[in-house]
């Protein structure tokens, strides 16, 4: 079943105008909750946000590529505690993922935003502009916006023969890895 969930996924930026069901954003909490961390010291934080003028506001986020969020009902943004962990980053990368992949298998779909180091505008960052706009304490660093919907576009699965296989080395770099066909 994992694997249909990645075979079939794929980041979607146009969603229906219907909400997510309150049992499905608390599975889609729940995940992010479970997912691993260094050394057990869970440093993220996560905001939910289904407010219409809090996600036009966070769509403002960056320079490019953050404006489909005004479209989707819910946005979680993922944040973290860098004083806890020093992997913070990989941490937030994690749940991010699992909040992605589990919302696929409730039959959502979403797209990742990423915040951290990129600009809001020529003087702002992301980072601040979202940490200001949800008055989020200066202690934490934002790492992402998960975007998540129904789906209202159909993207074609990527295929397998289209996977980078070439990337793929075994036992030292350089010596191909064969796949079985």
């Amino acid at each position: 079943m994992f694997m249909s969930i990645i075979q079939k996924r794929r980041s979607i930026r146009k969603f229906l105008n219907k909400p997510v069901e309150k049992e499905k954003i608390d599975l889609l909490i729940e995940a992010g909750l479970r997912s691993p961390s260094s050394r057990g010291f869970n440093p993220w934080e996560f905001m939910v946000i289904t407010d219409r003028d809090l996600l036009e506001k966070l769509s403002d986020s960056k320079m490019h590529g953050s404006q489909f969020l005004k479209n989707a009902p819910l946005g979680i943004v993922v944040c973290a505690d860098p004083e806890k962990c020093d992997v913070w980053v990989e941490d937030c990368s994690i749940a991010s993922t699992f909040i992605f992949l589990a919302a696929e298998s409730l039959g959502l779909r979403s797209c990742w935003i990423q915040i951290r180091e990129r600009m809001h505008n020529e003087t702002i960052t992301s980072e601040k502009y979202v940490s200001n706009t949800l008055e989020i304490p200066s202690r934490l660093n934002v790492e992402s916006i998960i975007a998540i919907g129904y789906p209202d576009e159909t993207k074609s699965f990527h295929k397998k023969e289209e996977l980078q296989f070439a990337k793929v080395y075994y036992n030292q770099y350089g010596k191909p890895y064969c796949k079985q066909t």
